[in-house]
C-alpha cells in the first residue's frame, strides 16, 4: 500500500510525463506522497460559470473558464514545404472579451480530431498569453482542461490539453514550476487521494469535536476537490488549526521550559533607582507605572525574564527600560543596551546620561555616592575609548554599557551581566541577540523593546514565548502631528510651497528634518531596503526620476529654495565624530534644517523640531513613515509632516502614504501594512525566519484561529505536558522545536 511517506514517484510517475516526479522534487520540494498531498491549491476556479474579464492587456498571462462558441478547421499552404496544412481555428467566450485561440497540424484528421474536442458549447479552463493579432484578441499557446468526455479524447499531442469526465464546482491551480503544470499535479494529487492509506490524524478526538474540524482525510479530500465553497472553508480552517496549534504548543512548552531556567533575582537593595525616582521632574504615566510594575515583578523572580515592550513612538518606553536597568544596578549586576546604529547608541548614551544627571557620574569628582557608570561601545570608537569602555564593562565599574553590534565580540566581557535591553529588535539577527546573553554566567533577563507597534496575533505567532507590555498612551507635553500629502504627479507645483514652509517653521525658531531614501546616487543606507515604486495593479515599475539623494539635496537647498538657512547633513557613512557633531549641532538649535536619510528613524529626540519634509516619501515602507514622523512634535508644539511623492493616485505606492496620513495610530497602520505586505517582510527578515515561513495561517485573517488553537495548546499541555496520548502531534511538535525556525523562536 501507499502511505504518505512513499516516495512521490509511485503516484506521479505513472499520471505524468517524464522527468516531473524529478522536478517537482528539485523545484518544489516535492518528495513524498505526504509533501505532495501538503503542496495546497493556491486559488480556485468555479467551474459552472464563465470567468469575468475586465480589461486585457497584451502579454499578461489569462487564467479562464471559458466556452467554444466558434470552431472550424481551415487548410493553407505551408510556405516552407509547399504542402498544404490545416488549422483550427476557434474562439472563446468568456464573461467579458472574447479570445481566438488557433491549433497547427499537418494533417487534416489530426485538426478534424481536434474539432470534434473543441465542439461548440464546450467549456474548459485555459491558461496562456493574451497578444493581439489583426486587431483581434488571441490566446497564445494555450494549455487547458476540458470538461466533459472521456479520456479517449486526449491526443498525444499535449497543445491539446487534458480531459476530466466529471468536474467538481471548484477546480484547484496549483503553485507550479518549470517542468511542473498544475494540470500535472492535479491528476497525481487526484489518483493519490484514491490509492493512498488512511493517514493518522494527529488531532485528538476531542480537540476536534471541540472545536468542530473535520478529520484529516476528510480535511484533504475537501481542500484538493471541493464539492462547495463551505466544503473548502471547513478544510482550509481545519490545517490552519493545525498549523497554528502545533506552533502554540511549541511557545507554550518554550514558556515552561523559561519558567523552570535558573536565574538571578534582581530585587534591589541599593538605592539608585530611588535617587532617580525622586529626581524625576514629571510624574510616570499610568502605562509607564503599570509596565513597570510588571518588568519590576519579573525582574525579582529567580528565572530569567523575558519581555516584550511595544508602544508608540515617544510613548516612553526607554524611561521604563532605565528603570530596570538601575533596580538591577541596585541588585549588584550590570546592564546592557544594544541599539541597532551609532547615531541611535549615541542618542541613548546622551538621554541616559542626562535623565541620570551626577547620578551617572559614580566614582568621578561631583558623582553622587549612588551613582554608576554609563559608558558607550561601538565599532569606530578610538582604540582609548575602546579600551576604557571593555574595561569598566569587565570590572563592574560600568552599571550600563550602551552598544551597537561591537558588545557582542567575542572580547567583551561583563563582571555581572544581569539584564539586556534589546532596542528596536527586529533590527538584529537572532544569532546577534543571542551572543549578548551568552555573556553572562547566569541566563540574563532580557527586555526588548520595539516602536513598531505588532498586532495581538503577530505577538502570540512571533513572540509567544515573550510576556508582552505596552505602552498606549503618550506622556504630557506631546503635541498632535498633521500629516499631509504632497502629490506631485497632480500638483507639481506645490514643491514651491513646501520649501516656503521650511522657511517659515525656522522664521519661528523651530528646526526641521529633510529626509531622503538615498544618500548619494542610488546608494542606500546599510541594512536598508526601500519599496518599489508600483502601478495601479502592484506591479513594480522604474521611478520615473532619479531619487532624492542627502548629499545631492542639502547642496541644492543651501544654494537654492534654503539659501540662507543654516543646513546640515547626517547619514551612516560619515565618520562616527562627524554623525555626533551634526547631532549636538542639531540638538542645540545651531542648525535650521537637518537633511538626512534613516538614520533619525528611532532615538532621535530633538524637542525644538516641529517639521519634518520626506521626500520620494512613497519609497519608505508604512512603519518606517510612521517612525519617521514620530521625531517631530516631542516638545510640546504641533508637528507638521509633509510627505512628498509622484506616485499617481490609486497606486498602492499612494494607498500607502494616504493610510499614514489617516491616521497616528500606530496599531492601526501595523495591520494596513500587514494587509498589504507579505507578513514576514513587516516585522524584517532576520527577526522573522519562522514567521514568514507560516504556510496556511495569516495572523490577522486567521486571528480567532490563532486564538483557539493557544487555549487547546494550553489545556492540552495542562492535562498531558509530554502529549503522550498524542504521539503524532508530539511528532509535529518535536519537529518544529528542533529546526532552524525553532532556533529562531528561541533565541528571539
Amino acid at each position: 500500500m501507499i502511505s504518505l511517506d512513499s516516495p512521490v514517484a509511485t503516484v506521479l510517475g505513472a499520471q505524468t510525463k517524464k522527468g516531473t516526479a524529478k522536478n517537482a522534487a528539485t523545484r518544489l520540494g516535492i518528495r513524498t506522497v505526504g509533501d505532495l498531498l501538503y503542496h495546497f491549491p493556491r486559488r480556485y476556479v468555479r467551474t459552472g460559470e464563465l470567468t469575468k474579464v475586465k480589461e486585457l492587456r497584451s502579454g499578461e498571462m489569462l487564467t479562464v473558464v471559458g466556452e467554444i462558441v466558434e470552431s472550424e478547421v481551415n487548410s493553407y499552404l505551408d510556405r516552407r514545404s509547399g504542402r498544404r496544412a490545416y488549422r483550427l481555428d476557434t474562439v472563446l467566450q468568456t464573461d467579458g472579451p472574447s479570445l481566438r485561440m488557433s491549433f497547427f497540424s499537418k494533417k487534416e484528421y489530426v485538426s478534424k480530431h481536434h474539432a470534434k474536442r473543441f465542439a461548440v458549447g464546450r467549456r474548459g479552463l485555459f491558461v496562456g498569453s493574451v497578444s493581439t493579432f489583426r486587431g483581434k484578441w488571441q490566446l497564445t499557446n494555450p494549455k487547458m482542461v476540458l470538461f466533459g468526455g472521456t479520456d479517449e479524447d486526449d491526443l498525444a499531442d499535449e497543445t491539446v490539453g487534458a480531459t476530466v469526465a466529471s468536474v467538481k464546482a471548484l477546480f484547484p491551480l496549483y503553485p507550479q514550476t518549470k517542468g511542473v503544470d498544475s494540470w500535472d499535479l492535479q491528476r497525481a494529487i487526484a489518483f493519490a487521494l484514491t490509492v493512498v492509506d488512511e493517514p493518522r490524524d494527529p488531532l485528538p478526538d476531542d480537540v476536534r469535536r471541540e472545536h468542530r474540524l473535520p478529520d484529516l482525510a476528510t480535511a484533504l479530500r475537501q481542500i484538493h476537490a471541493p464539492d462547495s465553497w463551505p466544503e473548502l472553508q471547513a478544510a482550509q480552517r481545519r490545517f490552519r488549526f493545525d498549523e497554528a496549534l502545533v506552533t502554540q504548543l511549541v511557545m507554550a512548552r518554550r514558556r515552561a521550559a523559561l519558567a523552570e531556567l535558573g536565574g538571578q533575582a534582581r530585587a534591589g537593595g541599593g538605592g539608585l533607582l530611588a535617587a532617580f525616582d525622586e529626581r524625576l521632574p514629571f510624574t510616570l504615566t499610568r502605562g509607564q507605572q503599570q509596565v513597570s510594575a510588571e518588568v519590576m515583578d519579573d525582574l525579582a523572580r529567580p528565572h530569567p525574564m523575558n519581555r516584550l515592550l511595544q508602544g508608540e513612538v515617544g510613548s516612553g518606553k526607554t524611561l521604563v527600560a532605565l528603570r530596570a536597568m538601575l533596580r538591577v544596578i541596585d541588585s549588584g549586576g550590570q546592564a546592557a543596551l544594544l541599539a541597532p546604529t551609532e547615531v541611535l547608541a549615541q542618542q541613548h548614551l546622551r538621554s541616559i546620561t542626562a535623565m541620570l544627571g551626577d547620578l551617572a557620574q559614580g566614582g568621578m569628582l561631583g558623582g553622587a555616592a549612588d551613582g554608576t557608570r554609563v559608558v558607550l561601545l561601538t565599532g569606530s570608537m578610538s582604540k582609548a575609548s575602546r579600551q576604557e569602555s571593555l574595561l569598566a564593562a569587565a570590572s563592574g565599574e560600568a552599571g550600563i554599557v550602551v552598544g551597537t553590534h561591537a558588545l557582542l565580540q567575542e572580547h567583551v566581557q561583563f563582571a555581572d551581566l544581569g539584564l539586556v535591553v534589546v532596542d528596536e529588535q527586529h533590527r538584529f539577527g537572532v544569532e546577534q541577540r543571542a551572543a549578548l546573553t551568552d555573556k553572562a554566567g547566569t541566563p540574563p533577563h532580557v527586555l526588548v523593546m520595539t516602536a513598531t507597534p505588532i498586532p495581538r496575533t503577530v505577538a502570540m505567532t512571533v513572540f509567544g514565548d515573550l510576556e508582552v507590555s505596552t505602552l498606549t498612551e503618550l506622556p504630557a507635553g506631546r503635541a498632535p502631528i498633521q500629516t499631509t500629502v504632497v502629490p506631485l504627479a497632480d500638483q507639481p507645483g506645490w514643491m514651491n510651497r513646501v520649501w516656503d514652509r521650511v522657511r517659515e517653521e525656522s522664521e519661528k525658531g523651530h528646526q526641521v528634518y529633510v529626509v531622503c531614501p538615498r544618500i548619494t546616487g542610488d546608494e542606500l543606507e546599510q541594512g536598508e531596503a526601500d519599496a518599489p515604486a508600483e502601478d495601479e495593479e502592484g506591479r513594480p515599475v522604474a521611478p520615473a526620476h532619479a531619487l532624492s539623494a542627502a548629499e545631492e539635496v542639502v547642496e541644492e537647498l543651501g544654494e537654492g529654495a534654503l539659501r540662507g538657512l543654516r543646513l546640515d547633513l547626517l547619514h551612516g557613512r560619515l565618520p562616527p565624530d562627524e554623525k555626533d557633531r551634526a547631532m549636538r549641532a542639531f540638538a542645540a538649535g545651531e542648525t535650521d534644517v537637518l537633511v538626512a536619510t534613516t538614520v533619525i528613524e528611532v532615538g532621535v529626540d530633538v524637542g525644538n523640531a516641529t517639521t519634518m519634509v520626506l521626500l520620494d516619501a512613497d519609497r519608505f515602507g508604512i512603519s518606517q513613515l510612521h517612525q519617521l514622523r514620530g521625531r517631530v512634535g516631542r516638545g510640546g508644539l504641533p508637528g507638521l509632516c509633509l510627505l512628498v511623492t509622484s506616485a499617481e493616485a490609486g497606486s498602492p505606492s499612494r494607498e500607502r502614504l494616504d493610510a499614514v496620513a489617516a491616521t497616528t495610530d500606530g496599531f492601526e497602520l501595523s495591520r494596513v501594512d500587514l494587509e498589504q505586505r507579505r507578513e514576514g517582510d513587516v516585522l524584517g527578515r532576520s527577526q522573522s525566519g519562522y514567521f514568514s515561513s507560516l504556510q496556511q495561517l495569516r495572523v490577522l485573517r486567521d486571528e480567532d484561529t490563532i486564538v483557539e488553537a493557544r487555549e487547546a495548546a494550553t489545556a492540552l499541555l495542562a492535562d498531558d505536558p509530554q502529549l503522550e496520548r498524542a504521539p503524532e502531534l508530539r511528532f509535529l511538535v518535536t519537529e518544529l522545536e528542533h529546526s532552524r525556525q525553532s532556533d529562531f523562536m528561541e533565541k528571539s
